[in-house]
């Protein structure tokens, strides 16, 4: 099934091309209370949603694909991680050119360790990335974004999978420079989630889809996840054992070489095999 937030914060589920509004599907899930569980409620409660969804799409009103605007299919991440140069040619890419990557980029993953971005970062591929430092180099990022379906501490790699409500196309914006990656990756609309959730089940095998980014057209990123280095059930146990993880957390998995510079004005498209399309914008912080 593929889920998505979209247009006025409703709930919509993608059949056939059409985005067909199920926001009353809503009401299956338990009431909130204060103070909440960790975790993103929708996430949390995935199965019982998907079953109130079924009931619902015979007599949804929709609206073709085109015509949605599509926010992050995660509403309340409680955090995004980040996985560094998690493809060959990226790390031959960065190797190369110290100037704009700096040397924070040498040595293997597992020495530099995963990072987190702000969950305030979060948007949805219509809300666009807003350059927030216009002198500084700001680059796109291609990544398979993995949600994470229920809490998972210390998960063994033979289960990790087990975990994956679903999974979506992410955008890991990124300013250059030497301050640590947490602090650069985490500026307000730097981490772009969309256009919906593709559930776990709708993909066969994680760890082959191709992916590809333009930007005006223009090719610049292109890879299949085969390519990782550390694949995602690793990540995903790697991750557990340093702390939990929740419902809604989000894994940006790692990008592939072709990273490189956007601009106010630019447009960036990127698709992943069996997870979809979007069309970002990029404009100046502010406009």
């Amino acid at each position: 099934m593929k889920i998505c937030w979209y247009n006025q914060q409703q709930l919509g589920a993608i059949v056939d091309g059409k985005v067909h509004d199920v926001s009353a599907a809503l009401e299956a899930l338990p009431a909130a209370r204060y103070p909440a569980a960790p975790g993103d409620l929708l996430c949390a409660n995935l199965d019982t949603l998907r079953a109130a969804i079924e009931r619902l799409l015979p007599g949804a009103a929709s609206i073709p694909v085109a015509q949605a605007r599509f926010l992050s299919p995660v509403a309340n991440p409680g955090k995004i991680i980040g996985v560094p140069v998690n493809y060959a040619d990226h790390v031959a890419e960065a190797n190369a050119d110290q100037a704009t990557f700096t040397d924070r980029y040498k040595g293997p993953i597992r020495e530099q360790g995963l990072f987190l971005k702000a969950a305030s970062s979060l948007v949805g591929p219509a809300e666009g990335v807003a350059l927030r430092f216009p002198q500084r180099l700001t680059h796109h990022e291609l990544e398979l974004g993995v949600v994470i379906g229920k809490t998972a501490a210390n998960v063994p790699l033979d289960q990790a999978l087990s975990y994956v409500a679903g999974y979506a196309i992410a955008l890991d914006m990124t300013v250059r420079g030497p301050e640590d990656r947490s602090l650069r990756k985490s500026v307000d609309s730097y981490s772009v989630l969309g256009p919906w959730l593709v559930t776990a089940d709708e993909i066969a095998d994680a760890q082959r889809l191709g992916m590809r980014l333009t930007v005006n057209g223009t090719p610049r990123q292109q890879a299949n996840t085969a390519e990782m280095i550390i694949g995602i059930a690793e990540q995903i146990a790697w991750a557990s054992s340093y702390y939990t993880l929740y419902p809604g957390d989000i894994i940006m998995s790692g990008t592939c070489a072709g990273v490189g510079q956007v601009l106010p004005g630019d447009l960036i498209e990127c698709a992943i095999e069996g997870v979809g399309a979007m069309a970002v914008a990029v404009r100046a912080s502010g406009n």
